[in-house]
């Protein structure tokens, strides 16, 4: 009976918050009892449960009363066994699509990477556990799920690609990881391109090319992080393109990650960027505010220290480059506090930032979002602010309003100011309808991101 209530009061919830705000926080919800006018519900973490309270806890219980007369208060409480596994050991189906907080890093999986004279050391820190999973990086880290937990090749190579700090080289590291704990009999060897090079150009000095083929060639999964490196670098291509057909064809696994897509790489031989396109291409967007929002969460509860949600919504509103700097800045947050000896608070995060926010203030402006927008859609500049409302020139406006309010730290009524006094109530409808076509629409969602890429750069 519980259950189907909420199902009801779930599928209200989602028609009022939208599908973004939905996926982040309330489908990770689970009903646990009614007792006394109470219904308990239960968040995988402190800080879901807090924000959910904040938001949404008065509109819970007034729904509750509304399917349940006798209920007279909704009780949020922590039920750590339901941190969202799936954001690290389950499907991704399973996952709150947008952000996905989850429970505190496991111990590493295995010994501490030993050192590997022909590869890279591994970062005991990149594991699945560790990784948060939210809609930019999704696809992703479901196919790199599969290829650590599958026992023969799904697809080869599997190609990542993404920007500076979006988390190639941790889904690389996580594979390798997950592999030497759960089958420690295949060889796994991660390096960069660059390493890669310099072990081929060692071995042409020494004139044991040989030597060099046979390690290369011997291993059951071959993984190549940065591999626009070689890009230009004629022989260094030649070999890598024998040894990338010798180990398909003895149906080993490669994984590598650039910072482009195969079709995008300059500088490669056609042959090789056919190849880096035979198999499955996966890319990591630019993260969301949401995605930002789990990620402080997670790594706050790695670190032990309870951060204001002021400040987490704070930092993951002003610093959107990427991934480091995010986590660079909660680590500085907290080292300032724990030195000091005084609680993290707004002003505080914000003196001690104050040069990394000034940096990352770049201050891409709304002018220069809508000139830009404009121009990649083919209309007049002068219609980011004009009455019309044909879809023609509707949908670019959107997607400006969308951008300024993920590349700027301007108020919604503020962007709603430059777009022609509109309200920001149409600012809000315009973000949520630029999420929702993203969703449904991979072209758009490509578009998007690659006005956002542009900007950023």
């Amino acid at each position: 009976m519980l259950n189907s209530q909420w199902d009801r009061i779930a599928a209200r919830l989602r028609d009022e918050v939208g599908d973004a705000a939905w996926r982040s926080w309330l489908r990770p919800v689970a009903v646990r009892s009614l007792q006394d006018g109470t219904v308990r519900l239960a968040l995988p973490t402190r800080f879901m449960r807090d924000w959910v309270a904040t938001h949404y806890g008065e509109r819970l219980r007034t729904l509750w009363a509304g399917e349940e007369p006798s209920v007279r208060d909704v009780e949020l409480v922590v039920d750590s066994a339901r941190a969202p596994a799936a954001v690290t050991d389950a499907a991704p189906a399973a996952l709150p699509a947008a952000a996905a907080p989850h429970r505190p890093a496991a111990a590493a999986p295995c010994a501490p990477a030993e050192s590997d004279e022909l590869g890279a050391q591994l970062d005991p820190r990149y594991t699945f556990r560790n990784f948060v999973v939210g809609k930019p990086n999704e696809f992703a880290h479901a196919a790199a799920r599969r290829v650590a937990e599958a026992s023969q090749v799904s697809f080869n190579p599997l190609f990542l690609y993404g920007g500076v700090g979006l988390g190639k080289t941790h889904l690389m590291h996580a594979i390798a990881w997950h592999i030497r704990e759960h089958d420690p009999s295949r060889r796994v060897l991660y390096l960069s391109a660059e390493k890669f090079m310099y072990r081929f150009i060692r071995a042409l000095r020494s004139q044991d090319t040989m030597s060099f083929k046979e390690q290369f060639r011997s291993v059951d999964v071959l993984m190549v992080d940065d591999v626009q490196f070689i890009a230009g670098k004629d022989a260094t291509q030649e070999e890598f393109f024998h040894t990338f057909n010798a180990l398909v064809d003895q149906g080993r696994q490669i994984v590598i990650s650039a910072d482009k897509s195969p079709s995008d790489l300059e500088g490669m031989e056609d042959r090789l960027r056919s190849r880096l396109n035979s198999g499955l291409v996966a890319d990591l967007h630019a993260t969301t505010y949401e995605l930002r929002l789990g990620i402080l969460e997670s790594k706050a509860e790695q670190m032990g220290v309870p951060v204001p949600p002021k400040v987490m919504e704070f930092l993951a509103h002003k610093i959107a480059s990427n991934v480091r700097e995010l986590e660079g800045a909660l680590n500085r947050v907290v080292a300032h506090s724990q030195l000091i000896g005084r609680a993290i608070t707004l002003e505080s995060s914000q003196e001690v930032l104050h040069d990394l926010l000034r940096a990352s203030d770049r201050r891409i402006t709304i002018e220069e979002i809508q000139k830009r927008v404009a121009e990649h859609f083919n209309i007049k500049l002068a219609e980011m602010g004009s009455a019309r409302r044909s879809r023609q020139v509707a949908r670019p406006r959107q997607v400006a309003m969308y951008l300024a309010k993920q590349l700027t730290s301007r108020s919604l009524p503020e962007i709603g100011r430059k777009f022609g006094g509109r309200d920001h109530t149409t600012v809000m409808h315009a973000v949520k309808k630029v999420e929702e076509l993203r969703a449904s629409d991979q072209n758009f969602s490509e578009d998007v991101d690659l006005l956002r890429r542009m900007l950023q750069g």
